[in-house]
């Protein structure tokens, strides 16, 4: 079967972004890593799937209602009535930078079950995309295991946005051996540096990637801010720079980078060349920028016709 689409797994979330650094009034948008990288995959043309699940509230409705506008396709993704969406209040620091402050689930224990998750979804996918956003539930972390091994046996590439929210963990050795025993089943890895340091215990870029070496990783990701992105092919570590833009808000800016990864990879397969590499993170670095050109996260991701004129 044709390799047609990209499946995402993931929750949804609301998030309650401050409208400026008082952080004491929140525009309401739809959000979380999953929608978001889905959003941006269909603004960039590339036909996604999301598993998540949402209620019959009218914030679950709401999600479902938004999704389907920009062209996400819900074929997989379950509706339990008694399910809240989850929310999510970030603030924002002098600078445009972000920070999580806290954290509104109700229902943590209505997840997607691996008896709900339909092996044909994986048939026509080429890349089955995950992060550690659901990995602290066991129902969910059961789940994404399930999820990776059907997906890894219908011949999908296996992403993994590392995307830790320590808040939702109960400490951080759970968090960090539950993240790396996926490592072996990777092909894409994307992390940020304070991400690298804290799976690896390692105290430089290079170091961390030593680590990570081991596990044979196809695609190594690590970025760094407006310093932009090493990318790690064959062993050898490349930096690609990131062209300097006006920041307004820097929420989404990783997931619109994840999303031009994914496109690149979708499209034409896992870099093998330098200068495939090059073509590759250089796109998703000028996504991840121009996503920081604007307030909010899903609201923010680029669509391929701004690419083009860019």
């Amino acid at each position: 079967m044709k390799k047609s689409q990209v499946i995402i797994y993931g929750d949804a979330f609301v998030d309650y972004i401050a409208k400026d650094t008082t952080n004491e009034s929140y525009i309401i948008h739809l959000g979380g890593a999953a929608l978001n990288i889905a959003v941006g995959l269909s603004r960039l043309d590339v036909p996604t799937q999301l598993i998540t699940v949402t209620g019959e509230n009218e914030t679950g409705k709401f999600a479902r209602r938004e999704l389907m506008k920009e062209g996400v396709g819900l074929e997989y993704a379950q509706k339990i009535p008694e399910k809240q969406v989850s929310g999510v209040y970030v603030h924002l620091l002098p600078g445009g930078e972000r920070s999580f402050h806290k954290y509104v689930d109700e229902t943590p224990d209505i997840q997607v079950k691996k008896s709900q998750v339909d092996p044909e979804a994986f048939l026509s996918a080429s890349i089955f995309h995950i992060s550690s956003g659901t990995m602290f539930h066991p129902v969910a972390l059961g789940t994404t295991h399930h999820s990776v091994k059907l997906a890894k046996s219908a011949g999908a590439l296996l992403s993994l946005d590392v995307n830790i929210r320590r808040q939702r963990w109960e400490n951080e050795k759970q968090c960090r051996n539950t993240i790396r025993s996926f490592f072996p089943e990777v092909d894409i890895l994307k992390l940020t540096e304070e991400e690298l340091l804290f799976l690896t215990k390692a105290s430089c870029i290079e170091a961390g990637i030593a680590d990570l070496v081991q596990f044979d990783i196809p695609l190594i990701l690590v970025t760094v801010g407006e310093s932009g992105t090493y990318a790690v092919q064959n062993q050898i570590i490349h930096h690609f720079s990131v062209e300097k833009v006006a920041t307004v808000d820097t929420t989404g800016a990783g997931d619109a980078f994840m999303a031009g990864i994914l496109r690149y990879v979708h499209i034409k397969g896992i870099p093998s060349t330098v200068e495939a590499l090059s073509d590759c993170v250089e796109f998703a670095n000028r996504l991840g920028a121009l996503a920081t050109t604007k307030q909010g996260a899903m609201t923010a991701m680029p669509r391929l016709e701004e690419i083009n004129s860019s």
